[in-house]
């Protein structure tokens, strides 16, 4: 029977003594390759971050963004330490550092709850309830709330036992109220002012907590480019004002955890 070959050390089949050296050589230089850093891999990784950070302004900026109830303006609706998930495409968004809006899918309705950029600050956000839209006529007699000459259901609406107040801000509204209102005796209060007529591309802007809210009643209508977006829901709430240590995970209010906003 012949016998079969054997490779040059003697055993059948085996590698090369310098494939083996070639193979080892290789591996120490994938090993010295990725201590030193892979010139290819760094460039992976940036353009990886890169992608991410600008998905992320992009959602931000015009799909979607959150909001933290910091005052007790709309409560019962809202309460302090409610975090919301905000609609931005719905109404559209404006672009940043601009007053160019990217249209949405809908239009600003009466009674949404909305977060908008006010005029009398730039650098805060606040959060409020859209009472009175273009062409509107608006009045409120004794906390309650007409628009076009009709009493509005509030179920929403919270009020306090405190009295009217008047207030230097509030003679702004002098120069919308109705024709057959005299601009130059109107004393509007927080309880009672109007009747009002509101302009195009304007709106007026009410906190449910009618007593303790700083709103269009004071700082005036509210432009359309200004509206930031639409609030869905509440995704996180907790106590915030609890002086138990760690309040954002012992007082969790998980009965509006993924809450509805109406």
């Amino acid at each position: 029977m012949a016998k079969k070959d054997k490779g040059r050390d003697g055993e059948e089949g085996a590698t090369p003594p310098s494939s083996t050296k070639k193979a080892a050589e290789g591996r120490r230089a994938r090993r010295s390759a990725a201590a030193e850093g892979d010139p290819n891999s760094f460039v992976e990784w940036t353009k990886s971050i890169v992608i991410a950070v600008v998905l992320f302004l992009f959602l931000r900026t015009f799909l979607v963004q959150t909001f933290v109830i910091t005052s007790g303006s709309m409560e019962e609706t809202l309460l302090v330490g409610d975090m919301l998930l905000v609609n931005r495409a719905a109404i559209g968004s404006r672009i940043p550092a601009t007053s160019v809006r990217i249209p949405g899918y809908s239009r600003p309705r009466r009674n949404d709850v909305l977060v908008f950029d006010p005029p009398h600050e730039e650098t805060l956000k606040l959060i409020k309830r859209l009472v009175g839209m273009p062409g509107d006529t608006l009045e409120m007699r004794n906390r309650a709330l007409y628009v076009n000459g009709q009493l509005q259901d509030e179920p929403y609406a919270v009020h306090s036992d405190v009295g009217d107040e008047m207030h230097p801000w509030m003679q702004w509204q002098r120069d919308h109220v109705a024709p057959r209102v005299n601009a130059a005796t109107y004393a509007p209060t927080r309880d009672n002012w109007g009747p009002l007529v509101i302009p195009e591309d304007r709106y007026f802007m009410l906190g449910d907590n009618r007593e303790k809210s700083f709103d269009s009643r004071y700082w005036g209508l509210l432009e359309g480019w200004r509206l930031e977006g639409r609030a869905v829901f509440t995704y996180y709430s907790y106590n915030k004002d609890s002086y138990r240590p760690f309040p954002a995970l012992r007082e969790v209010r998980w009965g509006r955890v993924g809450r509805g906003i109406s």
